[in-house]
């Protein structure tokens, strides 16, 4: 998720007239008398869709295009328009390679967001998830996160979000204002304007839950701890992603060096200065640089999109580290609810060699080595070979536990000092594939198996075992009572144990047949990784 080469989860896969007058701050003054499909936002009405048991919008912009002088600057406001606007197709994704968005995107006008709701209409205001997606911080959309099933099961609205992404999203240059953080400040632009909007559709302002898997994860976190999103939101979900998120050497292809996924700001704009001169814009002057690069096509830049894949610390939207800013308690006070998938790395270990094919036995046997040099042997005896099926499936548990169990349990400790905290495992053995193309090995519960849980990706609808079915309508119920209540346990099923609490475990195990506590730390032994 965080190499800049390994290819990370794919998850696939006109404005109507209607008599509306606009002032020019944007403030509605006469809307349709009834009409489900109208709503009226600060910069205009938008006419969105209904469909069986639930009301969408998509293409909200929640900020002005990204482009010209624009380009790596902080989100500004939206323009106001005239007449009720079209919202029911999605908007571009954000400038990407091709992965999760079929063909990729050029787009730099792509701050949107997808509002869905339930279909009837009700005077008490609904609890509001916010989305944030995954993809690495270089691909990915909120157009592939369809709400249906989670806003429909647990009686909520859920807003998807747009962000920019790669270089254009995180770039850095000496004397650049936010940089290394454009798209965290998007994100936080977003959350900005639900505040602000969310009562006329239906959902309730003062209650708004922000939630992301694997970068969506880690961005979820590292607003925890930024100044700017004080205020923003009053409860976390992190799936697959925490502050402390960091890996070994070569946990994802060989060469990877061992890092974390927040990066100093002097090396994010030493990088970015190293990548303006190799792109014709070396120029002395900052502002001439700067200038020369923002003239730049979108495809000149698309060759370093990955180069820029780590949000930077040391700058306004993130002052610190955001994994030192959790240990010392610098964070803001809200219910977290967090956890993994019992076997996160083997989506990457599937493509490891020649990002094609599950690790072999030979490059298996090299990359111990290279890895952990004159730790070997210890590796080795608390990872016998022996005890798995094949090379790649001993590596993804090895690099499952170091880069992502443990890191995440680690912050679900720090957190749970000061706020309640519910942690989870999705431990589904046979979880519905990514891909239809048969697995080139055992994928078990890989990372983002449990987002079939609660979306239908990119618009495809999981077929479920009934096990399968009950567990995801499970975890629907358990997600939006802790969005309604700050609580899983607010829902029906079995109790989850705080994890700050004195019971052991407590951690929940979630599984098709078996929903209960488990040894998380024991089981990956995280005790072990912590003290590396």
């Amino acid at each position: 998720m965080t190499s800049r080469r390994t290819p990370v989860l794919v998850t696939a896969v006109t404005a109507v007239a209607a008599g509306v007058l606009w002032g020019a701050t944007g403030q509605a003054q006469e809307l349709p008398d009834g009409d489900r499909t109208v709503v009226s936002t600060e910069s205009g009405a938008v006419r969105g869709a209904v469909s069986g048991t639930t009301r969408t919008f998509q293409s909200i912009p929640y900020a002005a295009p990204p482009v010209g002088g624009l380009r790596w600057r902080d989100p500004e406001p939206p323009a106001p328009w005239h007449g009720v606007r079209d919202a029911t197709s999605p908007a571009p994704a954000c400038a990407q390679g091709a992965g999760e968005v079929q063909g990729g995107s050029r787009a730099e006008d792509c701050l949107y967001l997808n509002v869905t709701t339930p279909a009837t209409t009700a005077k008490k205001r609904k609890p509001v998830i916010v989305w944030v997606h995954g993809g690495g911080f270089y691909m990915g959309a909120s157009r592939n996160y369809p709400a249906r099933r989670l806003v429909a099961g647990g009686d909520v609205v859920v807003v998807t979000v747009n962000y920019r992404l790669g270089v254009f999203g995180f770039f850095g240059h000496p004397g650049l204002a936010g940089s290394g953080t454009f798209g965290l400040a998007d994100q936080q632009a977003a959350f900005g304007w639900v505040r602000r909007n969310i009562a006329e559709f239906g959902g309730d302002p003062r209650n708004v839950t922000v939630a992301g898997q694997s970068a969506g994860g880690i961005s979820t976190c590292a607003h925890l701890t930024s100044p700017g999103a004080a205020g923003l939101f009053d409860k976390a979900v992190m799936q697959s992603g925490s502050c402390d998120t960091a890996w070994e050497a070569n946990t994802e292809y060989r060469g990877q060096p061992a890092d974390a996924i927040f990066e100093p700001l002097h090396r994010v704009e030493q990088q970015g200065r190293q990548t303006a001169t190799g792109l014709g814009c070396g120029q002395t002057d900052t502002g001439a640089a700067l200038d020369c690069l923002r003239a730049l096509p979108v495809d000149a830049l698309m060759p370093v999109l990955q180069k820029y894949i780590q949000p930077a610390y040391g700058s306004p939207v993130l002052p610190r580290n955001p994994a030192d800013a959790i240990r010392a308690g610098r964070f803001h006070r809200v219910p977290v609810l967090t956890g993994q998938t019992h076997d996160e790395a083997r989506l990457a270990t599937s493509m490891y060699d020649n990002f094609q094919y599950p690790m072999s036995e030979e490059t298996y046997q090299a990359v111990l080595t290279e890895t952990f040099g004159d730790d070997r042997p210890e590796i080795e005896a608390r990872y016998p070979r022996e005890d798995y099926d094949s090379a790649a499936l001993a590596w993804s548990a090895i690099t499952t536990d170091s880069k992502w169990t443990c890191n995440q349990y680690e912050t679900s400790g720090n957190l749970a000092r000061r706020v309640p905290v519910y942690h989870y495992e999705f431990a589904d053995p046979a979880a519905p594939p990514i891909s239809p193309l048969p697995p080139a090995m055992p994928m078990g519960s890989y990372h983002s198996a449990d987002l079939w849980s609660l979306f239908d990706l990119a618009g495809i609808t999981p077929e479920l075992t009934e096990d399968q079915r009950q567990l995801s309508d499970r975890m629907i119920g358990y997600w939006t009572a802790f969005a309604a209540k700050g609580d899983p346990n607010a829902a029906p099923g079995p109790r989850w144990p705080e994890f700050g609490s004195p019971a052991r475990p407590h951690v929940l195990s979630l599984a098709p047949d078996d929903i209960g506590p488990v040894d998380l730390a024991a089981d990956h032994q995280c005790r072990f990784w912590a003290s590396r």
